[in-house]
C-alpha cells in the first residue's frame, strides 16, 4: 500500500513536470515571435531549458523549419504529451493495483 501510494505521487510529479516544460516550451515559442527582445535573465534561462532540446530535433529533423515557420515546437509538445500520457498513465494504473490488492486479505476487502 505504501508503494502504491508513493508510485502514485511520483506519476503525479512526473505528470506536473512535464506541463510545466511543456509551458515552458509555449512560451519560448511566443517569445521567439515577437522578434528581437534584449536578452535578460528570464530569456536566458528558457533558451538554456529549450535549446538543446530544439537543437535535437533540428539535427534529426532538418524538416522542422518549413518556409521559416519552426515547429519543432509542436513535435516536441505532441511528443511530451505521449510520453506523459504514457508513463503516467501504467504509473497509476499500476500504483492503483497494488493499493487495492493491498487491501484484499484472504477474499475480504478491507476499509
Amino acid at each position: 500500500m505504501i508503494f502504491g501510494n508513493f508510485l502514485k505521487s511520483f506519476a503525479q510529479l512526473f505528470h506536473l513536470i512535464v506541463q510545466a516544460y511543456i509551458f515552458i516550451i509555449i512560451i519560448r515559442s511566443v517569445i521567439s515571435w515577437l522578434g528581437n527582445i534584449p536578452s535578460n535573465t528570464f530569456i536566458l534561462v528558457l533558451r538554456r531549458l529549450t535549446d538543446p532540446v530544439f537543437r535535437f530535433v533540428h539535427k534529426m529533423f532538418p524538416f522542422t523549419i518549413v518556409g521559416g515557420i519552426d515547429i519543432s515546437p509542436i513535435m516536441i509538445i505532441i511528443v511530451l504529451y505521449f510520453i506523459d500520457n504514457l508513463f503516467t498513465g501504467i504509473m497509476i494504473g499500476y500504483a492503483n493495483k497494488l493499493i487495492i490488492g493491498s487491501q484484499i486479505i484472504n477474499g475480504e476487502v478491507l476499509r
